[in-house]
């Protein structure tokens, strides 16, 4: 299975049911509810830090240092845990603790610039992010939407070109250079911010597919870990993409 999310790769389930064979039981391999009861336990630990982060800015007790530290660190650990999966259950709650920190920090920060002009753009952001969460399991769930080999590389194409984009970006921005798509309130830049939205929206079914297959083949227990880590990065760039998008609306007003 193919998909778009770095933290899930095709070859991750070769040969999990050969090795288990006749020994897998529910206490030994992936299942779905126990992906689920993780996956809550990670976005427990980071509406913790998060919620502290967004006091602690709100209080001007928050050390500005952090706030790199914690994108970076996040980072760095997802790394790790996409390399060396095995280390999900350790890695995985930790991800999630120094993502809430950035992401705590940085919506009291948007919200402290917007309280005028869009008051509660986070508290909104984060309503549309699980709306669109449970809109894309409902979607999944019924099948409206099949997760096929097309519509796979559809959006592992898209993912791949979007990231690369970015990552230009990046680099031109070294040279002060600007890309008005990526930050312009223009109908031109939201309109992208809409469709970089709606991939990450897609990109939810091939989290879920992933997470059903590892359950079916059989997937060592510590995929359970895995998969609500992988489910986690993909929540955290919607959500930074749905901010993204409700700043540049806000700027038009």
């Amino acid at each position: 299975m193919a998909s778009s999310n770095p933290a899930f790769s095709q070859d991750m389930f070769a040969g999990f049911d050969q090795v288990y064979g006749a020994e897998r039981t529910r206490s030994t391999v992936t299942t779905v509810r126990g992906t689920v009861g993780k996956t809550f336990l990670l976005l427990a630990i980071l509406s913790a830090t998060a919620l502290w982060s967004w006091n602690a800015v709100a209080s001007g007790t928050f050390p500005m240092a952090v706030l790199p530290i914690s994108a970076l660190g996040g980072f760095i650990v997802a790394m790790i845990t996409i390399f060396r999966p095995t280390a999900s259950p350790i890695t995985g709650p930790i991800y999630a603790a120094l993502e809430g920190l950035f992401l705590g920090a940085l919506s009291q920060l948007i919200e402290m610039r917007y309280h005028v002009r869009y008051p509660g753009i986070a508290l909104q952001a984060v309503g549309l992010t699980c709306g669109t969460l449970f809109m894309m399991l409902f979607v999944y769930q019924t099948g409206l939407i099949r997760v096929t080999a097309k519509l796979q590389a559809a959006i592992v194409a898209a993912t791949g070109a979007l990231a690369l984009f970015y990552l230009v970006t990046m680099l031109l921005s070294f040279f002060h250079v600007a890309m008005p798509l990526v930050w312009s309130s223009s109908p031109l830049g939201i309109g992208f911010s809409l469709l970089v939205v709606g991939l990450a929206a897609f990109n939810l079914l091939l989290d879920f597919d992933f997470i059903e297959k590892a359950a079916y083949a059989g997937a060592p227990k510590y995929m359970e870990w895995y998969g609500a880590f992988g489910l986690m990065v993909t929540l955290v760039w919607l959500y930074l993409e749905i901010l993204r998008l409700l700043q540049k609306l806000a700027d038009r007003r």
